[in-house]
């Protein structure tokens, strides 16, 4: 292979390993006004240090957070009010779960994980835009990763160095 070849080769694997470097969740899109599995992607822990706690915020819009338990982790649900309320198969809620948090096990810093929650997307979500879940890791000696920061409009996610893990809204598809 030519050195361009290479260094285009050596390029593209940097990249995909500095994207890969921060919590993400594994599908891309999902469609407003239903149930969406958020599996959030783990890859390592805080500088040689393990994780001991991931905090998973919530964002409004976003109802009925259903978190997977883990074994070797204790889950804990914080609830509050919405800042509306939203209409789900005939009720209506105006409060939930806002954040969700497994503390106390622990996911060495050479190793990857993934935590699952299950929402539904209500329709009010703006089909189109990105909806950010911002995941705090938080290590030893408090040490933390923070995934917390959202692009502004027209910012590209990838110029920052703690992006929330994120999905595009799409719509919903129809019954056939």
């Amino acid at each position: 292979m030519s050195k361009s070849i290479l260094s285009a080769c050596a390029l593209i694997l940097a990249a995909t390993g500095i994207a890969q470097a921060h919590t993400t969740l594994e599908q891309a899109e999902a469609p407003v006004g239903a149930s969406y599995k958020a599996v959030f992607r783990v890859p390592h822990g805080c500088d040689g240090k393990p994780t001991n706690t991931v905090r998973v915020q919530i964002p409004e819009g976003v109802i009925t957070a259903k978190p997977m338990p883990k074994a070797g982790w204790t889950l804990e649900k914080v609830t509050g009010a919405y800042a509306q309320s939203y209409e789900y198969y005939g009720r209506t809620l105006g409060e939930g779960v806002k954040e969700v948090v497994w503390s106390g096990g622990n996911l060495g810093d050479d190793e990857y994980d993934e935590f699952v929650v299950r929402v539904f997307l209500t329709k009010d979500l703006p089909v189109g835009k990105m909806l950010y879940f911002p995941v705090v890791q938080e290590c030893p000696e408090g040490a933390a990763e923070r995934w917390i920061e959202i692009p502004a409009e027209g910012q590209d996610p990838h110029d920052l160095e703690g992006p929330a893990p994120a999905i595009k809204l799409i719509d919903k598809p129809h019954a056939h």
